[in-house]
């Protein structure tokens, strides 16, 4: 017979809150029970496990141990599962439901993120997705704090730190813009060089801008970089008014710019490997029934011409 293990789910739970708050006393409040209670749930965890799971400073509340940060994610992991183990119980296994909270990197939300909701909505409407948009850096230390199931991200300045899992699900090759009345704007494909003399917009995102600076410079020319902006639509913008070339990624649907100006897109025949789009999830995490659902959507839509 597989021997029992001492803890509870119970004493996970309020171990997994406690980490959360880093004080027992907003622990309690949280869970709306008496500090109490947490406290010796706490007391009783660390003694069946025979290890330290905070450390305790005096007015600097709670701090994890290794062994507590250990046990963190297999915590987490274990409740997902004993959630997953209680619908198929009770017969809801054909029926997936709950919440998944997906990563997404800023500038893929406008391109994944409408098609995900509307799909998922009709297929699937007993999952509710939260989103976290950020950078790279963000997204890694959600998915290390366990903020979030899964990040949809580039395949720039994923940490190796963290032991991470990643899946390509679609190529972002980069490519140029220029103002639609640019005299290079007619011709299809560009090489950098051509506009080795010209001001460089740029996406100005930490990882992105050294990727962009990264592929003018392999012309052998430093980039001249006359505006920066952190936003995906402002970059364009300027650009449609002749402010600058620029190089991006993600390709919207339409040449025009939220501020009624026009740009042409050019393809790199500069050889550059594209940036890749992925899946990021922590590796040895067995993802819930719900969250692998919305990854499984989202590599069908990343499968589909832009629009589609």
């Amino acid at each position: 017979m597989t021997p029992l293990t001492g803890f509870t789910l119970v004493q996970l739970r309020y171990f997994l809150v406690t980490a959360e708050c880093g004080s027992m006393t907003e622990a309690s409040g949280e869970l709306h029970i008496a500090q109490s209670a947490v406290s010796t749930a706490i007391n009783n965890l660390e003694r069946d496990l025979r290890v330290q799971l905070f450390l305790r400073r005096r007015g600097r509340g709670l701090t994890l141990t290794p062994a507590g940060e250990r046990l963190q994610q297999h915590a987490r992991e274990l409740l997902a599962r004993a959630c997953e183990v209680e619908r198929e119980a009770r017969g809801d296994g054909e029926t997936i439901s709950g919440p998944v909270t997906v990563g997404c990197f800023v500038t893929l939300a406008p391109y994944y993120l409408p098609s995900l909701f509307s799909e998922c909505t009709d297929r699937c409407p007993g999952i509710e997705i939260n989103v976290v948009e950020g950078e790279t850096d963000q997204l890694v230390q959600a998915l290390g704090a366990g903020r979030i199931d899964f990040a949809l991200t580039y395949d720039i300045g994923l940490s190796a730190e963290l032991n991470l899992r990643s899946e390509t699900i679609a190529p972002a090759p980069a490519y140029v813009i220029v103002p639609a009345g640019h005299p290079l704007a007619g011709q299809g494909t560009v090489e950098l060089a051509e506009l080795s003399a010209e001001p460089l917009v740029l996406l100005d995102l930490p990882h992105s801008r050294d990727y962009f600076r990264s592929l003018v410079a392999a012309t052998g020319v430093a980039p001249d970089v006359r505006y920066r902006t952190r936003s995906y639509e402002t970059v364009r913008s300027l650009v449609a008014r002749g402010l600058g070339y620029s190089v991006l990624n993600q390709r919207p649907a339409t040449s025009q710019t939220y501020g009624g100006g026009e740009i042409a897109e050019l393809e790199l025949r500069d050889g550059s490997p594209p940036l890749k789009v992925k899946l990021t999830s922590v590796a040895g995490m067995t993802q819930t029934t719900r969250t692998r659902a919305v990854m499984d959507l989202l590599r069908e839509i990343a499968t589909r011409p832009p629009g589609n």
